[in-house]
């Protein structure tokens, strides 16, 4: 039966400084959980080692492990230490093995291109084999590095397998990065081979790949021995000779690479993420305690049994695409969707509908802008009614805070359960959920719900000291960190203990400030940097997006803290208008401005507020606050690498003009 939802208002979002509160975990975050999610949970962590030990039985092992937690380097912890396997076997070969080779595995829906194409688990095997041959003709052994530098299509998931297959660590670089940025990639992972395409394909925008991949390799210490280019039909590349190989060259006489077994703690991937040095994090995942994970996840979050139709609407290149269209279905022995499009536009608001309904999807994962890109675009949800989505179950929203206000459509459009989780590029899977597969908790929200097992999720003030209810904090997860986390960083284990582990001792600082309510309900405001300070006062730019959010003609929404001379920072909101809204813009900077004076008070100093056409965003939708502060501050920036439209960032500028700021410093 579904639980009932609760409404959740804000708390005060000022931070105080509180005495440490010294209250049982189990007395405090349990009372409210019964049944399975609470028995779980409390085993995970009291029993760490029992509860994984017993999740790994459902992955195939060469060798068993020594020992399940290895702490002997703490805080550098590793998992299933001494166990040997290989995660694209346990992807493939087991479930192929176990009859269910006829299965699709891939589905590959392309609206840009037209084209719809389908691999059963033996089909992709063979693809995924061959290419792995391919790979071992050019000399890549286990341990070396692959970097594959691709869009969305069937050849990229392959070639990430392929590594896996022979015990090769990929490193996915998301298609059309800018040379400079991959350059500095390369540099650090030093691969034999890099993986490419011709071109890539944005909406109705061709991208070639190879005047990019050509300069970053120029600009690159580093030289790989080989590429191996994906020629599409759009863009023809032009090859080097002697060492650019077609796609199809490469694989011309190579014999299918059989899987090779490697350590559960050495390295499956490094994915890059940007440092604030400027020197790219090499976030590693290793292969035991990943699979491990990613398969526990697929039934006890997501709540998906082998055999359905899971869509993760999200790319390759980032870790959604790493764990949830690639590693987490099929180590579940689901079929994957793979979809080359995006949420409006192609060919239009609807798009979403069409595959849940064309495919069979059962459950699916995006960001929560993609739902706010579809609201803005068809408010009310009339393009809903053209198809079946009798087949869909659940829709898991993540990649940025979820607002209310777009939880709410969702879920009053679907009529379906909206889950809202959160986690991150170096976890690899949900630090915080509602896991549909054990026991659907009631929904706050606000609230993506409570610690998934094996997270023991704290909320601490600057000195470290444990906060009470509704006081935000510094969120952070008392370590060992489950399996499937970022056990180090490639090649800089110093930088990886100083960057997540030294703030806090005996934590895992995740970045992001927030805090727990009386029931354990994890509520997740901004990062720690968009905490901001106005005349004394910490606010949450978070609780002030929830507000803008809620006016009835706002689609999507930010707030960043602007430099002011007298109070320190004010924030600044941004708004872009839903489809079809034609009142005057000042009338709705005015009611903006009251609903944050009445939600939140006059404290919040929350005054200026204007209308864009759209908000700076990376690649997988993530909102760039950091460089619109800058902008506002009339100082220096970088465009990022990972920006969708550079153009967006001029927008914004014009915008903070009208409005007093973005004039250059002298």
């Amino acid at each position: 039966m579904k639980p009932d939802r609760e409404e959740c208002p804000p708390p005060p979002i000022r931070c105080h400084t509180s005495s440490h509160v010294r209250v049982s975990r189990v007395s405090r975050e349990g009372r409210h959980m019964t049944g399975r999610y609470r028995e779980l949970y409390e085993r995970s962590l009291e029993d760490p080692e029992g509860f994984w030990s017993e999740a790994a039985e459902g992955i195939h092992w060469y060798r068993r492990w020594d020992r399940v937690l290895d702490d002997s380097r703490a805080p550098v912890y590793r998992w299933f230490a001494g166990g040997q396997l290989n995660t694209c076997y346990n992807a493939l070969d087991r479930h192929i093995e176990q009859g269910r080779g006829g299965q699709l595995a891939l589905i590959y829906d392309s609206p840009v291109t037209e084209t719809l194409q389908s691999f059963t688990y033996s089909e992709l095997r063979e693809h995924v084999a061959r290419f792995a041959g391919a790979l071992a003709r050019q000399g890549v052994v286990k341990g070396d590095r692959v970097i594959i530098y691709m869009p969305m299509v069937p050849e990229a998931v392959v070639a990430m397998l392929a590594c896996a297959r022979i015990g090769a660590i990929h490193s996915v670089v998301f298609g059309g990065f800018a040379p400079r940025e991959l350059a500095a990639r390369i540099d650090d992972a030093k691969p034999k081979v890099i993986v490419s395409a011709s071109c890539g394909i944005e909406v109705s925008r061709v991208i070639p790949y190879k005047p990019l991949l050509d300069e970053a390799i120029h600009l690159s210490a580093h030289q790989p021995s080989k590429c191996i280019i994906l020629q599409r039909p759009q863009v023809e590349a032009t090859l080097v000779p002697g060492r650019d190989l077609e796609w199809r060259q490469s694989l011309e006489g190579a014999p299918p690479a059989d899987c090779v077994p490697v350590e559960a703690t050495d390295p499956l991937y490094i994915l890059y993420t940007s440092g604030t040095t400027g020197q790219p994090k090499g976030i590693v995942r290793d292969n035991g305690g990943h699979a491990v994970a990613l398969r526990w996840s697929m039934k006890h979050i997501y709540g998906v049994e082998p055999g359905e139709v899971y869509w993760a609407a999200s790319d390759v290149g980032w870790v959604v695409g790493h764990s949830y269209i690639v590693y987490g279905p099929l180590l579940n022995g689901n079929t994957t969707v793979l979809y080359e499009g995006k949420p409006v536009g192609t060919p239009d608001a609807g798009a979403f509908w069409r595959v849940i309904s064309q495919h069979g999807v059962s459950v699916m994962f995006t960001a929560p802008t993609a739902f706010r890109a579809i609201k803005r675009d068809d408010p009310n949800g009339e393009l809903l009614g053209k198809y079946d989505l009798s087949k869909f179950r659940t829709l898991f929203l993540a990649g940025e805070r979820c607002d209310p206000d777009t939880l709410r459509w969702a879920e009053t459009k679907l009529r379906r359960p909206v889950i809202d989780h959160w986690w991150q590029t170096e976890t690899g899977w949900a630090i915080v959920a509602n896991p549909m597969g054990v026991e659907h908790l009631p929904v706050k929200v606000g609230s993506p719900t409570v610690a998934m097992p094996g997270y023991d999720v704290r909320v601490l003030d600057e000195e470290g000291r444990e906060v009470g209810p509704d006081k935000i904090g510094a969120v952070v997860v008392k370590l060992p960190l489950p399996p499937g986390c970022l056990p180090t960083l490639w090649n800089a284990e110093e930088r990886y203990v100083s960057a997540y582990l030294s703030a806090y001792k005996g934590y895992y600082l995740t970045g992001d400030a927030g805090y727990k309510d009386s029931e354990g309900y994890v509520y997740i405001m901004s990062r720690i940097d968009d905490i901001i300070n106005v005349a004394g006062h910490r606010l949450s730019t978070g609780a002030m997006e929830e507000v803008l959010a809620s006016h009835p003609d706002v689609a999507e929404c930010a707030v960043l803290g602007a430099a002011d001379s007298l109070k320190g920072e004010v924030p600044v909101g941004f708004i872009v208008l839903k489809a079809g809204v034609t009142r005057p813009h000042e009338d709705i900077v005015k009611e903006v401005v009251q609903l944050v004076r009445d939600k939140i008070g006059p404290v919040a100093a929350f005054k200026t507020a204007t209308v864009v056409q759209r908000l700076p965003k990376t690649r997988s939708g993530k909102i760039l606050r950091g460089t619109m502060k800058k902008i506002a501050d009339g100082t220096e920036y970088k465009t990022p690498a990972t920006i969708d439209d550079a153009a967006t960032l001029d927008e914004v500028a014009a915008a903070l003009r009208k409005v007093g700021y973005a004039q250059k410093k002298g």
